[in-house]
């Protein structure tokens, strides 16, 4: 006989990010009387905390067993400066401040205090080795905790789980170079102060890791260091720009290849029309009037080959008309840009692997030397030790060998120059390989069979990311989101994954 399933998902809905009432009614019973299921549904609930899942899976039960809810208004001080560390605390919704003094007041006349947010755990350590609490900690908001009590964690043998992964960072450190000359006791006390956290592939880490107060080191797994390139500031990408620009007249290869160049129309003038004076310091006179012109804010002409001669030169020189771009226009430091043009990317600048170290080596280097870019760490599946700076520095004071080798540590990133021109080389070959392939495989004659389906809403666009300067003097414009990032002191910055421009046809250049 099988026994009706009774469990209603309903139970477990709450108002919108507050914890489920059906789950704090589990935590008000003692640890003892839980189920399994309900400390079952109790950890699938916790799931959305990211420092409650970085625990490994049989803590992340125990700890959903022992512990209880919690609500506090604005203001209320959660733990204080100087007092015994009897619980540690999860934030399920709220937010909540640090501060050295004693009643939490300076959180609130401090313009930018140091904050904590949901998914959030603190006093974990104070817990462990009952030690005293080093910082105070008020509410900024009501917030909703989740509470693990000294009593209850020692009770049902929480620390002997935590003494596994201790051990196991231990290990990781001792196996390191950097520590090959440290102490157990030493090393112990930098274990103390450690923390595994856990990420996902595709997970952000950081969204600028050279100000994070942590030090970060890779345990298992690699991530990615990625920057946030703003192509308008790059010499590159504006010659790269108004080049495919020239090209927007759709004009046959042949003959742009057949005319000469503005130099080369100039001798050739010197030498039949007037073969013994010299014309030189007229050309330079004429060139500094041209490069003294600016265009409107609102439209360009594209200045070809022909226009960049004197007009007095008249009709014995054949030049080709100025195209005209009618479109909004932004001054930047290097001159004029289409507005629609304007745009970032985010680019890959480096991988780190297992065993590598992120957020410390930049503190060692002179100021002039420091690398002060904004530069994210995206995970792409992996495990990390983290560890505050001020108490690493404490325990490799005055260690001269130590700081030696961390000078060693030093990861030259390239410049956002360098960056932005791999990025248009790559952009330009995927646009070739494109139109090869349409070249060289023959399209289907019959259209395949496709089923009539109902049209979904589709969040993401594939145009979105794709910056097209093939209608960017076009009056309509296509319907579509556009990502935008924000960035530090600066306007948010539209990105782009390709950038599709106009160009020759490949049939004319193979041929």
């Amino acid at each position: 006989m099988q026994s009706r399933v009774t469990f209603d998902t309903m139970d477990f809905i709450a108002e919108e990010g507050h914890f489920p009432p059906k789950a704090i009614q589990i935590m008000q019973k003692k640890p003892s009387w839980r189920t399994e299921d309900e400390i079952q549904a109790v950890c699938n609930i916790l799931q959305v905390l990211d420092s409650y899942r970085n625990y490994a899976e049989p803590l992340q039960l125990l700890l959903a067993k022992v512990m209880r809810f919690e609500r506090f208004g604005r203001r209320r001080v959660i733990i204080k400066k100087g007092q015994k560390g009897n619980s540690f605390y999860f934030i399920y919704l709220g937010t909540v401040a640090i501060t050295k003094d004693e009643d939490g007041s300076s959180a609130f006349l401090d313009p930018h205090p140091k904050l904590l947010h949901k998914g959030s755990c603190f006093g974990e350590t104070d817990v462990l080795h009952a030690s005293m609490r080093r910082s105070t900690i008020v509410c900024m908001e009501e917030t909703e905790f989740l509470v693990v009590d000294r009593e209850d964690f020692f009770a049902n043998k929480l620390d002997q789980e935590v003494q596994k992964d201790a051990q196991y960072q231990f290990e990781f450190f001792r196996k390191m170079e950097l520590f090959a000359s440290w102490s157990d006791e030493k090393l112990w006390q930098l274990v103390a102060m450690a923390k595994i956290e856990r990420f996902s592939y595709g997970q952000l880490i950081s969204k600028d890791f050279g100000e994070s107060p942590f030090i970060m080191f890779i345990s298992k797994g690699s991530c990615e260091v990625l920057r946030l390139l703003d192509l308008g500031a790059s010499p590159s990408y504006h010659r790269w720009i108004w080049q495919h620009l020239e090209l927007i007249d759709d004009r046959p290869l042949k003959t742009r290849l057949s005319e000469y160049s503005p130099m080369e129309r100039f001798k050739e003038f010197q030498i039949k029309s007037y073969p013994l004076q010299d014309f030189s310091s007229l050309k330079l006179l004429h060139l500094k009037k041209a490069c003294g012109l600016q265009g409107t804010s609102f439209s360009r002409k594209i200045r070809t080959s022909g226009d960049t001669l004197p007009k007095m030169l008249g009709p014995k020189i054949q030049s080709r008309p100025a195209q005209s771009i009618k479109c909004a226009m932004i001054n930047t430091k290097l001159g004029e840009l289409p507005k629609e043009a304007a745009v970032g990317a985010y680019v890959k600048v480096h991988t780190v692997e297992q065993g590598e170290i992120l957020g410390l080596h930049q503190d060692f280097l002179p100021e002039g030397e420091c690398d002060t870019r904004p530069l994210i760490l995206m995970s792409l599946g992996n495990e990390l030790i983290r560890i505050r700076k001020e108490i690493f520095y404490e325990l490799i004071d005055n260690d001269d060998e130590m700081i030696k080798k961390l000078l060693k540590l030093d990861i030259a990133f390239p410049s956002d120059e360098d960056m932005c021109q791999k990025f248009l080389q790559q952009n330009s070959w995927n646009i070739f390989r494109k139109d090869l392939l349409q070249l060289l495989v023959e399209p289907c004659q019959s259209q395949l069979f496709t089923p009539n389906r109902p049209k979904k809403r589709e969040i993401y666009n594939p145009k979105s990311v794709v910056l097209d300067l093939c209608s960017i003097n076009k009056t309509t414009k296509p319907r579509y989101p556009i990502f935008m990032a924000p960035q530090k002191y600066l306007p948010p910055l539209r990105i782009v994954q390709a950038i599709k421009a106009p160009r020759y046809k490949i049939r004319e250049l193979l041929a």
